[in-house]
């Protein structure tokens, strides 16, 4: 858990002025906080800035809440579903009048719990009865109609020049493949987007005392009409559909799926597949025709579109906050929340929180992680329908730049419904030229199809065209690359042992490179390759095809080499184009007065990169060892009694690394750190492995692994969001935290002291030893 959330204790509240029900006073932001305004309809992450920045957790006297807006907190409380009880996520936030009381009971309304707003015991075993449809396979048959639908709907205005996207395409299209999802016959869709609407006003919003009636009217034909389709289903549950899955699984299971339970889903169910997914791609069209130069970057590239979703669900989602009943006394972000406490957890706040997200107000849709934003919630309740969503939205994107990329916003003013949770814009004008329109030049662009990604998009997707400023040879057979952006723009910052991947002439061959130049230039990366014909290909293709003002497709940069800038003395060994990330780590360890040696091998002085100016910044400190000149490094001599206080950094050819290891066995745990850049994974032999099992803490769910699989695949189709890049063991970008189970490590990431202590692995190679894993996912 978070060290933001602790039990209670006694503690001084950091504000001052009226007081909240535990005693804390309550500041003049807090008590001004209206959640119903139209500041926060309009932007509810600017709206509470001043809360992540002054006062993460606070008591509002308006809404009765408190309310949590920083990341850490808000994903610890979505990890303790115990603790933090979903109970109060479909409760009305301000409680209505008799007279709308009376009319929901005419209509029998008895909306009861679901996957949303359902405790343990009960929630986990329905979530795992119902979860199969949700699966990334068992959704790919929704795309074709997905396509279907959005090529009807772009047809019906792509010549009038203008449209209100919301009107007459981005509402109906999501409720008509959440109806196809649900199994639920298509039906009036204005009359059904009056019922979603007024649920949401019922739910989460603040109806005026004369409104109240008439929503509760549509809230009441709302739960009669899902009440008669759910009787028509049971006559024949067979046909396809979510609902008529959970009418079989009823049969199976009748202490789970309840008729109490499918009714109350039915009528959720349909908002949930529905509004949520109009307003995210309303929101997406928004953001992204806001800022037309990301927009033209997904016009030219459509492979950064599954990021791009993931962005937008990031800086502008349609799901801005959700609600938790505090069940014990607890302390958050070190205020005393007394047990029976409502919490107003602003995940759209938590998505702009800079202690996770560098940069958070910017659109980058290369962010490396984009995708652990909130909006799909987290844990034992994250949303089931996320990657229904995921594949909506990039359909629709898809469609979009490609059909109509010259498309602009219209001038307008942006209106919202009221309310705590859900956001998206009622109407979205955008305006073009039809005389521009692609297809008219080439009408087959009207049927053109870029690939879904369904599930949270791979590290694979995520690149960025760096232009080839300077091609500098630094040494026989080796070249320096200084890459910059296209436009100029400064780069994502990075650290000493960073490493970028470059696509070398196609995504299937991609190569790791450390950043061997100045981390404080912000404007460039610097890579130096090595040609090597008996390699893998990418050196070779590097030395026989990159020009300069070419753009290479890179990825990252990514650390998990990470120099230890604590440490009181270093000891750098290099061998061969090993010296790539050691030279960064060098001279930043000289920036920050570290006593260091830095010792260099190689073949030849002539084969050995940035000799002199090596030499020029580091003077006595650098030890060369040319083995033409009879000159070794004796690593016994240097390295077998161990030395206080001292790290070992090293890199270079696995012989020199092997040897390493095996000298450094005596050395404290975690002195030595190794950067590899080839894997020692062989393909997976069923024969040789065994099952097991992997239990999600988190979550909440048992996935198992076959003999044949690897635990990030079987991950993935059980629908848990997992990153990955090289798939090799190699780059560390999908570590997981171990809970229990004893690892078998394949990787070459982790140091021996990081294996020893069991606490990670990386899920694209290492295995369990016994039968079982816990893990927090």
């Amino acid at each position: 858990m978070s060290s933001s959330l602790s039990p209670a204790a006694n503690r001084t509240c950091p504000v001052t002025g009226p007081t909240a029900p535990n005693g804390c006073p309550v500041s003049p932001l807090a008590a001004e906080f209206d959640p119903f305004g139209d500041a926060y309809q309009q932007d509810p992450p600017d709206y509470v800035r001043w809360a992540r920045e002054q006062e993460p957790t606070f008591w509002s006297p308006q809404l009765g809440y408190w309310v949590v807006t920083r990341y850490e907190t808000i994903k610890a409380i979505f990890r303790d579903n115990l603790t933090f009880s979903p109970s109060i996520a479909l409760e009305k936030i301000t409680p209505t009048g008799p007279e709308a009381n009376a009319v929901l009971a005419s209509y029998n309304y008895g909306m009861n719990r679901t996957l949303v707003n359902e405790d343990e015991p009960a929630h986990m075993p329905r979530r795992r009865v119902l979860m199969e449809p949700f699966t990334p396979e068992a959704l790919k048959h929704h795309e074709p109609l997905v396509r279907e639908l959005t090529r009807e709907y772009i047809d019906r205005f792509i010549d009038d020049g203008r449209a209100d996207l919301v009107d007459q395409m981005l509402w109906e299209v999501p409720l008509t493949v959440a109806l196809h999802f649900l199994g639920v016959p298509e039906e009036d869709m204005a009359t059904l987007r009056k019922y979603s609407i007024a649920h949401t006003v019922n739910t989460w919003g603040r109806p005026r005392p004369e409104e109240q009636v008439a929503v509760a009217h549509a809230v009441g034909n709302f739960w009669q009409f899902a009440g008669q389709v759910l009787d028509k289903m049971r006559q024949d549950p067979s046909g396809p559909g979510w609902m008529q899955y959970g009418l079989r699984k009823q049969k199976d299971h009748p202490e789970v799926v309840t008729d109490s339970y499918l009714h109350s889903m039915m009528m959720a169910g349909i908002v949930a597949a529905h509004e949520t997914t109009a307003n995210a791609a309303a929101n997406a069209m928004k953001l992204l025709l806001q800022h037309p130069e990301v927009w033209r970057e997904i016009c030219d590239d459509p492979s950064l579109i599954p990021n791009a979703v993931e962005e937008c669900l990031r800086h502008n989602g349609s799901v801005a906050a959700w609600r938790r009943l505090a069940t014990k006394d607890v302390v958050i972000d070190g205020i005393a929340i007394p047990a029976g406490s409502k919490l107003l957890i602003v995940t759209s706040s938590a998505n702009h929180d800079e202690h996770h997200f560098a940069d958070a107000d910017g659109v980058d849709i290369r962010r490396a992680n984009a995708s652990d934003h909130l909006t799909f919630g987290y844990g034992a309740h994250q949303c089931m329908g996320k990657n229904l969503a995921r594949m909506e939205l990039q359909i629709f994107l898809e469609a979009f730049s490609r059909r109509l990329p010259h498309m602009r916003l219209a001038e307008q003013t942006f209106s919202y419904v009221p309310n705590t949770s859900f956001r998206g814009p009622e109407h979205l004008w955008v305006e073009w030229d039809p005389a521009l329109n692609p297809e008219r030049r080439d009408p087959s662009l009207r049927d053109a199809q870029v690939p879904v990604r369904i599930g949270e998009p791979s590290a694979h997707a995520i690149t960025r065209p760096l232009r080839v400023e300077q091609m500098t040879p630094v040494a026989y057979g080796i070249v320096r690359l200084r890459l910059v952006a296209p436009d100029g723009r400064v780069l994502p910052r990075w650290t000493p042992g960073s490493h970028i991947d470059v696509e070398c002439g196609s995504p299937d061959t991609t190569r790791q490179y450390s950043l061997c130049g100045d981390p404080a230039d912000a404007h460039a990366y610097e890579i130096a390759v090595l040609r090597e014909d008996a390699g893998r290909g990418g050196s070779a293709w590097i030395h026989a095809n990159a020009r300069v003002g070419d753009v290479l497709k890179i990825r990252g940069p990514r650390n998990h080499f990470r120099l230890d800038e604590g440490a009181r003395r270093i000891v750098f060994v290099a061998g061969g184009i090993g010296i790539t990330p050691i030279a960064a780590m060098a001279r930043r360890a000289k920036a920050l007065g570290i006593d260091y040696e830095l010792h260099y091998s190689g073949r030849s002085r002539r084969t050995m990169a940035f000799v002199d100016e090596l030499r020029a910044l580091h003077g006595d400190r650098l030890h060369l060892y040319a083995q033409d000149e009879g000159r070794r490094n004796d690593l016994v001599a240097l390295l077998g009694t161990p030395q206080p206080e001292t790290r070992v950094y090293a890199c270079g050819p696995l012989r020199m690394l092997e040897a390493l290891e095996g000298i450094c066995a005596v050395w404290p745990d975690d002195a030595l750190r190794i950067e590899h850049f080839e894997s020692t994974l062989g393909t997976l032999d069923p024969a040789k492995e065994h099952a097991f099992d992997v239990e999600l803490k988190d979550s909440g769910i048992v996935v198992n692994v076959r003999a044949d699989q690897t635990v990030l695949a079987a991950l993935r189709a059980a629908n848990i969001d997992i990153q990955s890049d090289c798939e090799e063991g190699l780059c560390g970008s999908c570590e997981v935290r171990v809970l229990a189970g004893e690892v078998d490590h394949r990787d070459v990431v982790l140091t021996r002291a990081e294996r020893e202590a069991n606490a990670k692995m990386m899920t694209c190679c290492s295995r369990a030893c016994g039968e079982r894993l816990v893990i927090e996912l």
